[in-house]
């Protein structure tokens, strides 16, 4: 089928099925929703069997759904309408929930449903069950309408939330009054369910030391104290005291006059914004997104760092946990990073707030090649990057200076640069790239801008094991595959040739050659005349609205040769395109 995705940014959800329906054989194109002008004429230019809207932000407009099949994807069960469906099912603590498939029509989620799918909640973040659980149950249901649309035998039917039988109901916008925390009268449970409602988007308003800010990447504290004040820091989180323990506040975001122009908007590490409070209180454990496990001949490096991005602290501190991990006597040490993302490369976020983000984009770089640089110089065992979460830009190519890569279903890889403001990239990347793929099809990866699924990574060389698509715990099958490993017959063979390899390669180009050429042309994107980075970067943390669509997700423009209908930025600045997707670096 011809499928046009119709979303308002190119997020996690669209990335996916993305690349779900393109591995399944569907063409398929994608336009941002800018407004009706454009979204027209995308249909007439690419005349779509279907259209597919997995992320909008307004109605679609009445003369497209009144011409053809346009299906709505809505996070929520069948019945459920509104805009804060998700929000609403973690704030109330439920353990079902759904995604439900329907026809658009001029009644917001109110049209036909053409499929349902059921899925579970767990205690976590409004983001990462819409990264996992959402989006699985999302491409279920999405190919089961899609399968129900070419078969004259179903027909589908409205739930109507007055129907008795109908679970959903009507719910009106979820606002900051709904999930306010008091301090003094709220649980540790309660307050963690308000602000994992909203993490992501739009946070929880409040109070730290005084300055008001919206609070992010909340956790379980094993801390009490006196309710509202801030008891301890661990790492990047303060830990605040609710009425009968504590949690843990890992990230937030400064709002109002007192936060300073450079810091206004920028979602930070908590620790770090409120750096001189913080260091007084005294450091308790419980935060902590770098921690090492090891059974057996195999050690398990955890990172889950909050949206996979990996700042110039994160990356020194991962570097000095690897060395750690290699005066242990295991054969096999598996990087397993987060259960949501790998590692989506620099900190873009902690770069823009820095004094000079150039001098901080050269320091992170840096750091996170010079981790790089240690797993590819790892001789004396095996390492494997072991992902869960999707993968993006840096973080893709640090997956790969392992010696094998695993993923699991589901994983969206993003192995490119150029969409942050044509960054060339390091990471190693002008070697770890062409010695799996070769130059030919390296070139066409970096060229193309657009994410890959693991199935097509696996055919392509990127990725080495796809893990069990039926496994109900990830991690024990990670585990039982690196103990097999480990025991293998092969493995000191495998470490010899190891060996031989990296002194091959490193009699035929050094190193230190390729660290050398890549920061040569990130010098230029970092400290050159061409601002486009600096502009991307903004433009991607601060969520400023495109002005159109780039045209490598565009095709139906391409093919054509035409661009969008000509618009202002909505900035009023350069019109740069930026950022990638939902994936990275906030």
């Amino acid at each position: 089928m011809r499928i046009l995705l119709l979303t308002h940014t190119f997020n996690s959800l669209a990335q996916r099925l993305f690349v779900e329906l393109s591995e399944r054989g569907h063409r398929v194109s994608v336009e941002l929703d800018i407004n009706d002008a454009v979204t027209g004429e995308a249909v007439e230019l690419f005349d779509p069997d279907v259209l597919i809207a997995p992320f909008l932000k307004r109605p679609l407009p009445e003369p497209i759904w009144r011409t053809r099949p346009c299906l709505i994807v809505h996070p929520g069960i069948r019945g459920d309408r509104g805009p804060s469906a998700l929000d609403w099912a973690l704030l109330e603590g439920r353990r079902e929930w759904g995604v439900t498939v329907l026809e658009a029509e001029a009644g917001m989620d109110a049209g036909p449903v053409w499929a349902s799918e059921p899925c579970a909640l767990r205690e976590d973040s409004k983001s990462s069950h819409y990264r996992r659980e959402i989006a699985d149950a999302a491409v279920t249901a999405v190919l089961d309408a899609l399968d129900r649309m070419q078969s004259t035998a179903y027909r589908p039917r409205r739930a109507d939330p007055a129907d008795p039988g109908v679970p959903g109901r009507e719910r009106p916008v979820c606002r900051a009054a709904d999930r306010r925390i008091d301090w003094a009268a709220d649980s540790a449970e309660t307050v963690l369910r308000k602000i994992r409602s909203a993490d992501g988007f739009p946070g929880i308003i409040d109070e730290l030391f005084g300055r008001r800010v919206r609070l992010f990447d909340a956790h379980p504290a094993a801390l009490r104290g006196p309710a509202g004040s801030v008891l301890a820091r661990c790492g990047d989180a303060l830990a605040r005291a609710t009425r009968d323990g504590a949690v843990w506040i890992g990230h937030v975001r400064e709002e109002g006059p007192g936060a300073g122009a450079e810091r206004a908007g920028l979602k930070l590490p908590a620790a770090q914004v409120f750096g001189a409070e913080s260091a007084s209180l005294p450091v308790a454990d419980g935060y902590q997104p770098i921690r090492y496990e090891e059974d057996g001949p195999v050690g398990f490096l955890h990172f889950g760092f909050y949206n996979g991005a990996m700042s110039t602290q994160r990356c020194q501190a991962l570097r000095a946990a690897y060395a750690r991990c290699l005066e242990r006597p295991t054969r096999v040490l598996v990087l397993t990073g987060g259960a949501d993302y790998w590692s989506t490369g620099i900190h873009l976020g902690v770069i823009e707030a820095a004094d000079s983000p150039a001098d901080e984009s050269w320091h992170n770089i840096n750091a996170i090649d010079d981790l790089t640089r240690e797993i590819i110089l790892t001789t004396d065992r095996l390492v494997v990057s072991a992902l869960r979460g999707g993968a993006g830009a840096g973080g893709v190519f640090l997956a790969l200076a392992a010696d094998e890569v695993w993923a699991a279903p589901g994983v969206v890889l993003n192995p490119h640069y150029k969409d942050m403001g044509n960054l060339y990239g390091s990471e190693y990347w002008t070697y770890l790239l062409p010695r799996r793929v070769g130059q030919e099809e390296a070139a066409r990866l970096m060229g193309r801008r657009l994410p890959m699924g693991v199935a097509e990574a696996r055919r392509v060389g990127l990725v080495d094991r796809l893990l069990d698509e039926g496994s109900a715990d990830t991690l024990a099958t990670i585990g039982a595959l690196a103990r097999s490993l480990a025991l293998d017959p092969a493995f000191e063979g495998r470490i010899a040739q190891k060996r031989l390899r990296r002194e091959t390669d490193e009699r035929v180009k050094p190193l230190e050659a390729y660290r050398r050429e890549e920061l040569a042309r990130m010098q230029r994107n970092f400290y050159g005349f061409d601002p486009s980075y600096h502009v991307a970067r903004y433009n991607f943390i601060y969520k400023v609205p495109k002005s159109r669509t780039p045209l490598h997700l565009a095709r139906h423009r391409a093919a054509h040769g035409r661009g969008p209908v000509a618009l202002r930025p909505l900035n009023g600045g350069p019109d740069i395109e930026a950022g990638h997707g939902e994936s990275s670096h906030v």
